[in-house]
């Protein structure tokens, strides 16, 4: 898939040169020789007389050979650059050139990930579709249950992902360098349903498969879901997720690895993602958090924790994301806790904070010059007809080059980009929303 993540950068070759120079000196030699020969016997047939003496070819082998006496009086002059070695099969020297700028990046970017990985990071290298950028897209809420509306309806008419998602919103997707969703429920055939829940959900661990037609890149567990069948289904994901190659940050079999950042490094640029949930927001909430000896996400109803995991990641990166489970379900205005802690997060260092959980759509703003999306809303998630969006995001070394909303719709269990009126119309809507903001007519955004 173009420009999506890789492995480490493959050997360049180097072309050598053979040299021959002293194959060639013997092959002029004999020819001299011969051709020298044949002219004095030739002089001396035709005139009788002695042939004129030729002054001697001396060979001499640390300067590939020279004329003897110097004639007219003259000096001879060493031949420049002419030696070569006495045993023929050495090989020569390579010629030295500086290296192309795609070389240099290379470089970069493998002594970027060299690095990470010493220190025992998650860490992913990226081939970019563009050299002066990296792009990002985030989306919200999706969910492969076959139980539910969408995976239900996406089989009954053929399990063809062109007609579920639009053709150019797909291309979207796909073209990104890195794609990023919510993994709202976990991969897995075992566990129990959380008893007095109303909603448990739980994937087939072979529909992980929709992620590469989508072109995910990167998922969040952070969300109260991913633990709907207790511990075993959630280690399942994990299982499923790598067996898949796709990263997941927000959870982790024991609470070191669900405080993890995801590191991506392209264009010599490394970008940092954490993740984190604050929903239930209880002292025994459902989903469990991840402890020293289990399985579970990384929760920040206490910010404390998620500080200490911004603090490492922007010591260890040039940009950080933060994708927050948080908000209130079905409403657009944001809630108590998104405005307290939206100011904490931006003040201690992220470049970004994309939010989901509200299952619609909420305000774009800026905390302390951080851009803020409260939340995408659904992407893919149920049958209700709503806006949805995808973010698009250019991240550059100086830092943040653009951002677009892309407005989008989910209805009959499809989820398609927006055109024309409908297209203004959702605009307008998030303008509405968003008074710290100016949205222009094609989605860019210019944060106050």
């Amino acid at each position: 898939m173009a420009g999506k993540r890789t492995g480490k950068n493959a050997g360049k070759s180097v072309h050598r040169k053979k040299n021959r120079n002293l194959g060639v000196f013997f092959m002029v030699l004999v020819i001299v020789l011969v051709s020298g020969g044949a002219a004095m016997l030739g002089y001396a047939a035709m005139t009788g007389k002695k042939a004129p003496e030729v002054p001697p070819v001396v060979v001499d082998f640390a300067g590939l050979g020279q004329q003897g006496s110097p004639s007219h009086g003259e000096s001879a002059e060493k031949p420049e650059d002419t030696t070569v070695s006495e045993t023929t099969d050495e090989p020569a020297v390579p010629e030295q050139t500086e290296p192309t700028a795609e070389e240099q990046m290379a470089a970069e970017n493998e002594r970027l990930y060299n690095e990470a990985v010493q220190k025992g990071e998650k860490v992913y290298l990226v081939n970019c579709m563009d050299s002066e950028r990296v792009t990002f897209a985030f989306a919200g809420d999706i969910l492969l249950d076959d139980e539910y509306a969408m995976m239900f309806h996406y089989r009954t008419r053929g399990s063809d992902i062109n007609d579920t998602f639009s053709a150019d919103l797909l291309e979207r997707m796909r073209s990104a360098d890195v794609f990023m969703l919510n993994n709202e429920f976990p991969f897995s055939k075992r566990g129990t349903p959380t008893e007095g829940k109303t909603f448990t959900f739980r994937a087939d661990p072979a529909n992980v498969e929709l992620y590469e037609l989508l072109g995910v890149d990167i998922v969040s567990l952070a969300n109260n879901h991913a633990y709907d069948h207790g511990e075993e289904a959630l280690l399942d994901t994990f299982t499923t997720l790598e067996e898949a190659e796709i990263p997941y940050v927000g959870a982790g079999r024991n609470i070191d690895e669900a405080r993890k950042p995801v590191y991506f490094i392209a264009n010599g640029i490394k970008i940092a993602v954490v993740s984190a949930t604050q929903i239930e927001r209880n002292a025994v909430p459902d989903t469990r958090e991840a402890t020293a000896t289990s399985a579970g996400v990384l929760r920040c109803m206490d910010p404390a924790a998620l500080l200490e995991v911004i603090a490492e990641a922007k010591a260890n990166s040039d940009f950080v994301i933060l994708y927050i489970h948080w908000g209130t379900e079905s409403q657009a205005e944001t809630d108590w806790l998104q405005d307290k802690q939206a100011p904490v997060y931006a003040q201690a260092g992220v470049d970004l904070i994309i939010g989901d959980h509200p299952h619609c759509l909420q305000k774009l703003d800026s905390e302390s010059g951080v851009p803020v999306v409260y939340s995408l809303g659904n992407y893919w998630f149920n049958s209700k007809t709503q806006n949805t969006c995808l973010v698009e995001v250019g991240i550059r070394k100086e830092g943040m080059e653009y951002f677009r909303f892309v407005p989008c719709i989910q209805e009959n269990c499809r989820t398609r980009h927006l055109e024309g009126t409908e297209k203004a119309e959702a605009l307008n809507y998030m303008r509405g929303l968003s008074p710290g903001v100016t949205i222009d007519d094609e989605g860019y955004v210019t944060f106050g």
